[in-house]
């Protein structure tokens, strides 16, 4: 089953004011849904407001305005509404750089259990003058762009993730003080973007079960330390132990040497194969270490769940397609009952 993102615990201020928060939040749901699409921000989206470095000025604007009435000072009031004209100047740039501004989900990029996902945040300007320093954020995670007047640019944001499933992105928020910091200009995106967390690998796994002999049909060529059978490209991953050094220092290329062992049949790897009363995330973990693995040596494996399998094969899709299938497995909208 799906699961959003917790954020922080609310603040004091929060606790003591829930009633209104939750009331605020309902509106806020209300206000901007949840949407696959992208989204413009017009005049009704954004929303401005004195930041908090805003509201200092204005302090100390009205305590020098004070004094310039009680001293009778020219320069004084000269000063005051200066920085005052400044203010409400900056006001009309810090809504401008968000108005017209479109927000659209790009990618996503699952990850195991207990790092962080990535979201992507496409954002196109299609005004004739640059927009800067907009922040993004989910909750804690945050990134700042900028975009160049037509141009588009994309802000990626880290949410951590506790358990495998799937991790749904919360309401996105944008904001933006430039260029003097005085007010804040907001709005608010909630796209429906979800990132798929895969159970956290077992450390210190224990080493592959044994692949099935066999012969015949069916065999399969996997690798081995039996017959060198020639070399290949270095990819992330192999052994330092078989690379072919001679030929690194020939070509300035790593190559690697790849042996084959004969009449393997495929691996796999089995849910019932695993110790008996094992707890199911353990499972789950341990067969996520041997899917790993095997892809790492380039063997062909299946996976073996109560009420589902997959056939036998190698490569990413094997590899994402047995993840996925152990992060979804018992849960709502899973692969596996």
């Amino acid at each position: 089953m799906a699961k959003t993102f917790v954020p922080s615990a609310p603040g004091p201020l929060k606790r003591l004011f829930s009633p209104l928060y939750d009331a605020y939040l309902a509106w806020l749901q209300k206000r901007h849904p949840r949407g696959p699409r992208a989204l413009l921000l017009n005049q009704k989206r954004v929303y401005i407001f004195l930041s908090r470095s805003g509201l200092v000025f204005c302090i100390m604007l009205l305590a020098m305005l004070g004094g310039a009435i009680n001293f009778d000072l020219a320069l004084a009031y000269l000063l005051v509404f200066m920085l005052m004209s400044m203010a409400l100047a900056s006001m009309f740039h810090t809504f401008r750089n968000l108005l017209g501004l479109e927000l659209a989900p790009g990618r996503v990029q699952g990850c195991f259990a207990g790092e962080a996902a990535r979201f992507e945040i496409v954002l196109e300007n299609h005004g004739r003058l640059p927009r800067h320093n907009l922040q993004l954020r989910y909750d804690s995670a945050l990134d700042a762009v900028d975009v160049a007047a037509g141009d588009r640019a994309q802000a990626w944001l880290s949410l951590p993730s506790s358990r495998r499933g799937w991790l749904v992105a919360p309401r996105l928020r944008i904001e933006t003080h430039w260029p003097l910091g005085v007010f804040r200009a907001w709005s608010y995106a909630f796209f429906d973007q979800r990132a798929l967390i895969y159970p956290k690998p077992e450390a210190d796994a224990p080493p592959l079960p044994t692949a099935a002999e066999g012969s015949g049909e069916g065999m399969v060529t996997a690798r081995g330390q039996d017959d060198f059978a020639g070399l290949r490209p270095f990819h992330r991953g192999d052994s330092p132990r078989h690379v072919a050094w001679k030929a690194a220092a020939r070509d300035d290329s790593l190559m690697v040497k790849e042996f084959h062992g004969q009449a393997s049949r495929s691996l796999w790897l089995d849910w019932d194969g695993l110790p008996p009363g094992m707890p199911l995330e353990q499972r789950l973990s341990r067969l996520t270490a041997w899917v790993l693995a095997a892809e790492a040596e380039g063997l062909s494996y299946g996976l073996s769940l109560p009420g589902h399998s997959l056939k036998p094969a190698n490569g990413e899709a094997q590899r994402d397609e047995c993840l996925a299938t152990l992060a979804l497995y018992g849960e709502k909208d899973g692969r596996a009952p």
